[in-house]
This record gives C-alpha cells, structure tokens and sequence, in this order.
C-alpha cells in the first residue's frame, strides 16, 4: 500500500494534467495550506486531504472552521468505494460533478416515481427521490449538497432500517432547515461529513466525494 500523505499530489488534488496546469495547482494548494493549516493540525492526513480540496473548491477558508467528519467517516467510506457501492446524490448537479467513480452514482430527482410520491404526500422531490432510491435497493454513500430535506429523508428511512447508507455526506446548503438537518445528522451514528451552519452546496459535496475517490486510488 502506497503511503497516501506522500501520495496526495497536487495532480491528485486538483487534478492537473498538464505543465500549466500542475503549476497552477502547486501555487494554489500552497495558498489554501497556508490559509488553514493551523486549523487542520489535529486531522488525519486524509481527513486534511478532504478539507483542503473542499476549501480549493469554494475558495472559501472559513470551511476548515465549519466542517465536521465523525470518526468513522473516511474509513467506512473507503471500504464502500472499492467495493463499488453506489453513490446517491440529491441533484443531477451534483451527480454530474463527481467523476471518475467505477461504480454507479444515482440521483432520482427526476424519476417518474419521484413526482408521483411528492405529489401524493406533499413532500419536496428531493425528499420523494430518497424514498425511490430506498425503494430500489440503495446501498453507499450518500451526497446531499442542496436539500435539507433530502438529508431528513435518509436520516428517517436508515431510523428505519429502510435503507442501507455506509456513510453521508450532509452539507445542504441555505437558511430554512439546513443547519437543523445537519445537526440532526451530527446526533447519530452513521458515519458522515457535515458542514456546520448555513453553509455548504454543490461544490462541496463534489469536492468531498472525489476527493475520497482520490484516496482511495492513492490507497491501491
């Protein structure tokens, strides 16, 4: 096995593929290890891999103050990547961002069930989409970036023992229901990464989540 706090290159991190590019990436990872490494001390190396590219990705340092990983997170979504679990995400936008998975990332947001489901309980999608993905035998990681009640969902259905979730990924981001739902998810036992407050979005569940793919190549 690869010693992965050697391995976490910056074309690992930012995914540079070119001359420029590595330049560019070297520059910018000096810059975001500047702004935060007093505040990532304490962490493990990978957990510090994972913060530096969400921070990389929002330009946006106050997020080593605000992220949470439980500490079970990295490990169990590390065996659930090379076992090629799904991913489940609560967006297509989110869905699109992550790449280079070998397994399935799935979001049924727009599934013809989705909107019979919201229609009939008056629920959001987002929440409905939960509810199919349970229903079809869901069983990985999820990645909730925008809806709190999405995060809700899978926090009631796993209460359940309705559906199989290895670790979660909860940073909706906004200022109805999103730092609750991110409590709430704090308050159990599944493994999972949340970002405190209103904060979060898009971009830093696609920056977690490959991030962790990243590791687990750096892990082969």
């Amino acid at each position: 096995m690869r010693n992965i706090k050697n391995f976490i290159s910056t074309s690992m991190f930012m995914g540079a593929s070119t001359k420029q590019g590595h330049e560019i990436a070297t520059e910018s990872r000096k810059i975001v290890k500047s702004l935060i490494d007093d505040k990532t001390r304490h962490l493990k190396p990978e957990e510090r891999s994972i913060v530096e590219r969400i921070v990389h990705s929002t330009a946006d340092p106050e997020y080593a103050e605000i992220i949470r990983m439980s500490p079970d997170f990295v490990d169990e979504s590390l065996k659930s990547i090379p076992a090629g679990k799904d991913i489940l995400t609560d967006i297509n936008m989110v869905k699109v961002g992550i790449n280079k998975y070998p397994g399935k990332v799935r979001c049924y947001i727009n599934h013809e069930k989705t909107l019979e489901i919201a229609k009939r309980e008056g629920i959001t999608r987002a929440a409905a989409a939960i509810q199919v993905a349970a229903e079809d035998g869901f069983d990985g990681i999820v990645a909730i970036g925008n809806s709190p009640t999405a995060l809700l969902e899978v926090l009631e259905l796993t209460r359940k023992d309705l559906m199989k979730v290895k670790s979660v990924i909860g940073v909706p981001v906004g200022f109805v229901g999103a730092a609750e739902a991110k409590k709430a998810l704090d308050e159990t036992d599944i493994p999972h990464l949340i970002t405190r407050g209103p904060k979060g979005g898009t971009p830093v569940a696609v920056a977690a989540v490959n991030a962790l793919i990243n590791l687990d190549k750096a892990s082969r």
